[in-house]
């Protein structure tokens, strides 16, 4: 059985919260001037030339994977539809010619403007279809329609790539 603790009254300085914004602006303060006066340690980088490394696990943009004679791998299940929690992606089926392979997506779009780069979609793709480790992370546009991703547009790769 836990201890009970008596409540404690707050005096008028601690009801006021001054003493704590006081501590917040020295802290603000003493950061400021550190970085004032020893800008060179900032870490800064020159981004347009100077590209910054990025890790291997980032989730950036979403790519669909090719078989290897350069159809795509999605077999239209939408399970990656149905997992992803942002509702970003939207698959319309069609039937195949070939009696082997059940259904194939004519449309796949993912809308870049809603993604939160979970990574579901990538993790419920029953015949790894989709992946995240295209490296492009650049996502921004004056259009919202560029963010619309297709098939078109899309990074595709084949598999032993």
């Amino acid at each position: 059985m836990g201890k009970i603790l008596e409540h404690k009254e707050l005096t008028f300085l601690e009801r006021t919260y001054i003493p704590e914004i006081i501590r917040g602006m020295i802290v603000t303060t003493k950061h400021f001037f550190r970085n004032l006066f020893n800008w060179k340690k900032i870490p800064t980088i020159q981004y347009p030339e100077v590209k910054q490394e990025l890790s291997d696990r980032l989730r950036g943009k979403h790519r669909l994977m090719l078989k290897d004679d350069g159809s795509l791998r999605c077999t239209a299940c939408f399970l990656c539809a149905t997992a992803c929690p942002a509702l970003c992606i939207h698959i319309t089926a069609a039937e195949h010619e070939d009696p082997k392979v059940e259904k194939y997506p004519i449309e796949y779009t993912v809308d870049i403007s809603k993604c939160v780069f979970c990574g579901l979609c990538v993790e419920a793709c029953p015949c790894d279809a989709i992946r995240m480790d295209a490296g492009l992370t650049l996502t921004t546009s004056y259009d919202r329609q560029k963010l619309n991703l297709t098939i078109d547009n899309l990074p595709l790769k084949l598999e032993k790539d």
